[in-house]
């Protein structure tokens, strides 16, 4: 039985589901490889260093992804989906900021038909895939200096105040 809005799926929805966020995983380990290395000016420096980490996370997720796709039946996607690219810092942060909080609300969904569907370890494995990509939104958000996304799936405000303002751990 569905809860608060989430639409049951089956374990071959699943799998096509986890692919679309697997072509997302590709996109950012893309993007955080090339925006690490093309970010120019003194203010930009630590937060290079943190996207060619963010970089290595995204790999490790992707794998994990890519493993759940086959335990499910099905083959794991090899296309990425587009990266974007700007000639300006800013944007390319922005652009990444916009790609993870997507990518938090998509995971919080699968999370959730995971936990529907009795496959309670896949959605312990994608609640730890959350946590890194949380951390990477605060990253992002800190070094554009703007408010975390707001997470929820009905908001998309500013985070609430526990949140906010939270640094590197």
């Amino acid at each position: 039985m569905p809860t608060d809005n989430v639409v049951q799926v089956s374990r071959a929805q699943l799998a096509d589901l986890l692919n679309e966020d697997l072509a997302r995983e590709y996109q950012a380990i893309i993007a955080y490889v090339v925006y690490s290395q093309v970010l120019k000016g003194p203010e930009f420096m630590n937060i290079a260093a943190q996207l060619e980490e963010h970089a290595k996370q995204e790999l490790q997720h992707a794998m994990i992804i890519s493993r759940q796709i086959d335990y499910l039946g099905k083959m794991p996607t090899a296309t990425p989906k587009p990266v974007r690219l700007s000639a300006k810092a800013k944007d390319m942060l922005r652009f990444d900021l916009d790609n993870e909080t997507e990518t938090i609300r998509n995971y919080q969904e699968r999370v959730r038909q995971c936990e529907q569907l009795g496959e309670f370890a896949m959605a312990e494995q994608i609640r730890d895939i959350l946590v890194n990509e949380q951390d990477h939104q605060i990253d992002l958000a800190t070094a554009l200096g703007i408010e975390v996304p707001d997470n929820s799936q009905k908001g998309r405000g500013p985070a609430p105040a526990a949140v906010r303002g939270r640094g590197r751990r």
